[in-house]
């Protein structure tokens, strides 16, 4: 089991920045992949960035103004969001997908709400 932390949520204007971090419980190992998804009220969860070893990949909607990375050594995920925008508030949720030989394993976060609002 890996339990995820995520802080750094809250209320901003729009045009304005907030940096999201989720601590787990064990060491996030090479294999592991961590992304951040978001689900706004009324509408599917859906991903915001991922992060692998080797690269990574953000929704459309982010693409310029989030950016994800990784501190293996704090066992740490971040996501720095610049210029936000209304259409971001939801909540933000991370994950982790651990792989293994027989299948791949998600541990969630408990969210953290993120409100873009003037």
């Amino acid at each position: 089991q890996v339990h995820l932390v995520e802080s750094g949520g809250g209320l901003v204007q729009p045009g304005g920045s907030l940096r999201l971090s989720c601590a787990a419980s064990r060491i996030i190992f090479a294999t592991d992949a961590m992304g951040w998804y978001r689900q706004a009220p009324g509408k599917e969860r859906e991903l915001v960035a991922a992060i692998t070893i080797d690269s990574t990949n953000y929704a459309d909607s982010v693409k310029g103004r989030f950016t994800i990375s990784r501190d293996n050594a704090k066992n740490t995920v971040y996501l720095q969001m610049d210029s936000l925008k209304p259409e971001d508030t939801a909540v933000y949720y991370c994950n982790l997908r651990m792989t293994t030989v027989a299948r791949n394993y998600d541990y969630w976060g408990q969210g953290t709400q993120v409100t873009v609002s003037s």
